[in-house]
């Protein structure tokens, strides 16, 4: 038979301890713990690193979930009032009585009441954001209802101007005839009297100049538009010229001539706004070319002769190689002849 091996004891562990080399020992002392010396910790210095540049790609978006999507309300709370869903569709503009009514009612410009009708700003908050001109227009609505005939735009003028309705509607009539006149002297063709004019120039033709309160005998040497320049005289004003024709002419018609002692003795003023003078508007001669007509001088003449041309600011009368010159600034009334 084989012997079987015997099983070795294990040795007891032993720990060392190691003395530092050059302590004394003493019996039964505990040997003191190393002494570490302390090292002072210095704080790195902080480097710049250079950012990193931003993709111009957007990031893409986090897939939405497959199943249903669960409300965060709590159970039993009123969803949020949101206001009535918006219409696709263009939305219709308010009529011309829907603006009138809501300016009227809210006493502002109809520009605001067609805004609000528009889904634009209301009218109350306009009225907050322009109080001054909201109080104005609150004054203008008032004049407006208490004047049958006036129109909130003249109500709005005369509270801007500080004028009584009369005052400013004779200013509106008056602005009304000055484009009045504008438009009737485009309408009439210049180019007959200018030709008469041109010819005694020309001609350097001896004129008898017919002013206020004198003759002047004198030969035209150029026209300006609101003076002729004489020979002898020098300047002339337009507005002065009461008639103008040759000397020959004047002088045969002299003796026949019906006058106004009144306004013989003190003529009548000429205003410089022809929107102010009797006679403005060329267009009413026009339909008595050829025929006679009785003219009233400022100055008391009055002649009664056949009209022979129109322009736009006077008239020709009399007959060929006869002819009368007669400012429309001159005259104070005119009449077809009986």
């Amino acid at each position: 038979m084989t012997d079987k091996p015997k099983s070795k004891t294990p040795a007891p562990q032993v720990q060392v301890i190691r003395k530092p080399m050059g302590a004394p020992v003493t019996p039964g002392a505990v040997a003191p713990a190393p002494v570490v010396p302390i090292r002072k910790t210095v704080a790195p210095t902080p480097v710049a690193r250079p950012t990193p540049a931003h993709s111009s790609m957007a990031a893409p978006l986090p897939p939405r979930p497959s199943g249903p999507v669960v409300s965060s309300r709590p159970a039993g709370s009123k969803p949020a009032f949101r206001g009535p869903p918006r219409s696709s569709g263009p939305r219709t503009p308010p009529t011309p009585e829907a603006i009138a009514v809501l300016a009227q009612k809210e006493r502002v410009p109809a520009r605001i009441a067609k805004g609000e009708l528009e889904g634009k700003m209301k009218c109350r908050i306009w009225k907050k954001l322009h109080a001054e001109e909201a109080k104005r227009f609150e004054q203008a609505w008032t004049l407006a209802e208490k004047t049958p005939g006036l129109e909130l735009a003249d109500a709005f003028g005369i509270v801007q101007s500080g004028m009584t309705v009369e005052e400013y509607r004779a200013r509106r009539a008056r602005a009304r005839k000055r484009e009045s006149i504008k438009e009737a002297r485009a309408d009439v063709a210049p180019e007959v009297i200018d030709a008469f004019i041109n010819a005694r120039i020309a001609e350097k033709t001896e004129l008898c100049i017919v002013m206020g309160e004198r003759t002047a005998i004198d030969v035209i040497t150029e026209v300006q538009p609101v003076s002729f320049t004489g020979e002898r005289s020098g300047k002339i004003e337009k507005l002065h010229v009461v008639a103008l024709s040759r000397k020959s002419t004047w002088e045969s018609i002299t003796p026949k001539l019906e006058r106004d002692s009144k306004l013989a003795q003190k003529p009548a003023q000429v205003s410089r706004q022809p929107s102010r003078r009797p006679v403005s508007d060329p267009r009413a001669f026009v339909e008595h070319q050829g025929k006679r007509i009785s003219v009233q001088l400022r100055n008391g003449i009055k002649l009664t002769e056949p009209l022979l041309a129109v322009g736009p600011f006077d008239v020709l009368l009399g007959a060929e190689g006869n002819e009368l010159f007669v400012p429309l600034h001159a005259m104070l009334s005119w009449s077809p002849a009986v």
